[in-house]
């Protein structure tokens, strides 16, 4: 048996130790701060959806209190694609734009940002089949939406915690 990959494995190892990096969600990083701020979104459908997707990729801890608050804004807009002899739509693209905001004791000026999140699906002839593909189309682009934001937070408070 080759000892070569148990070599190479060792040697990534001592490299990474040596450059200082630091996991994301290590405990000096940005997983406290995330998993404890509230979220706060439009009182509508796709206002549920991101709040809940959102507190899903905070991994929202809801038995301490709040460190900061994260306030959005949504806006969603629908435009039909292909077009059949009956000038009818074939699909729909949906493009759901959040504008955020986190506040959190300590931080000066608010932390803002925006995201954009596009999905398609594909129009129905069956009335409850075109409501249903449009709401999983919802649900698609704000769990997007969520991960986008996640991310974005996630360097920007890994950038503000280093020395």
């Amino acid at each position: 048996m080759s000892r070569a990959p148990v070599l190479i494995a060792a040697a990534a190892a001592l490299a990474l130790a040596g450059c200082g990096f630091t996991p994301l969600y290590a405990e000096p990083a940005v997983a406290p701060v995330l998993s404890r701020v509230a979220v706060s979104t439009p009182d509508n459908r796709t206002g549920y959806l991101l709040r809940e997707h959102l507190e899903d990729e905070l991994a929202a801890d809801r038995s301490q209190p709040a460190l900061a608050r994260l306030t959005t804004e949504v806006e969603e807009r629908r435009t039909p694609l292909g077009r059949r002899i009956d000038d009818t739509a074939t699909r729909y693209e949906l493009v759901l734009t959040v504008r955020y905001a986190l506040t959190r004791e300590g931080l000066a000026e608010p932390m803002t940002g925006q995201v954009t999140a596009t999905t398609s699906y594909a129009a129905a002839d069956q009335p409850y089949a075109g409501v249903v593909a449009h709401q999983d189309a919802e649900d698609r682009a704000a769990a997007e939406a969520a991960r986008l934001i996640r991310l974005d937070l996630s360097r920007r408070l890994a950038d503000l915690s280093r020395p």
